[in-house]
């Protein structure tokens, strides 16, 4: 059975898009079946990926809100392994759409209960906000990981993001477990990135992962060439980094 894991932080710019994006190709080069998930109404997971959303015939808004099949919605990437459901502008509008809905929390769990037996992984890349697609996706998911930029505000509003797991876990979804926090765009070179990964550790000690994601200049220019770091420049920090989180999480999960 496949272990979904939702990538989520209400703060934007933080890197769970790159994460998302890396990650699952990371797994997929490690032989694991990976399906990414864009729940991101900016889509830009399917544009790091290749994919052309102009050409798509459906994506995750078609299954959650029309009910189409979601092997309908299901394209192959640029890596073998690795599969995405795309996003659409469209998924701005399914939060209202959804709000008459039974069981509107649920539309997403129900829709990636006919594929998880077919995937290791399936990774949910969630849209800065912790509206009803963002809840839908915490409902539907095992874990979260939740990726902190190494800058100043970085632990603000994470208070928020961990009450909100902890209303979905009382509510909604009770298995919901935190993967783990991730500190993204991280210079060891200043001593803030050094302070906020010691307070990082303080609070949450051994759930923040041991991988840290380094400012990599290759990383950054990847999604613009449409591909994974891992094809743009396999020997680059950015790519060595996504690698080693994917071993950690295969290894966290036996």
């Amino acid at each position: 059975m496949g272990k979904i894991i939702a990538l989520a932080n209400q703060k934007g710019g933080v890197g769970k898009t790159t994460t998302t994006i890396n990650l699952a190709a990371s797994l997929a080069t490690l032989d694991k079946k990976v399906l990414v998930v864009d729940a991101d109404p900016q889509a830009n997971a399917s544009s790091g990926l290749g994919i052309d959303i102009k050409s798509l015939q459906y994506s995750i808004y078609e299954c959650m809100i029309d009910g189409v099949d979601i092997h309908e919605a299901i394209m192959p990437t640029c890596i073998e392994n690795l599969s995405i459901v795309c996003s659409h502008i469209d998924l701005v509008g399914a939060e209202l759409e959804l709000l008459n809905v039974d069981n509107r929390d649920r539309v997403l769990q129900a829709t990636l209960q006919k594929i998880r037996g077919e995937y290791d992984y399936i990774l949910i890349d969630c849209s800065p906000s912790l509206g009803l697609i963002t809840v839908n996706a915490l409902t539907a998911a095992d874990s979260v990981i939740i990726p902190v930029q190494s800058e100043y505000f970085a632990l603000e509003g994470i208070s928020k993001l961990l009450n909100t797991i902890k209303i979905i876990k009382s509510k909604l979804n009770p298995s919901l477990e935190i993967e783990g926090f991730l500190l993204t765009m991280y210079d060891s070179r200043l001593r803030l990135a050094n302070q906020i990964y010691e307070e990082l550790k303080r609070h949450f000690r051994e759930m923040v992962f041991t991988t840290v994601i380094q400012r990599n200049i290759r990383l950054s220019e990847a999604p613009s060439h449409g591909l994974p770091v891992l094809l743009y420049d396999a020997e680059s920090k950015g790519a060595i980094n996504h690698i080693q989180l994917a071993k950690e999480i295969i290894e966290k999960n036996k």
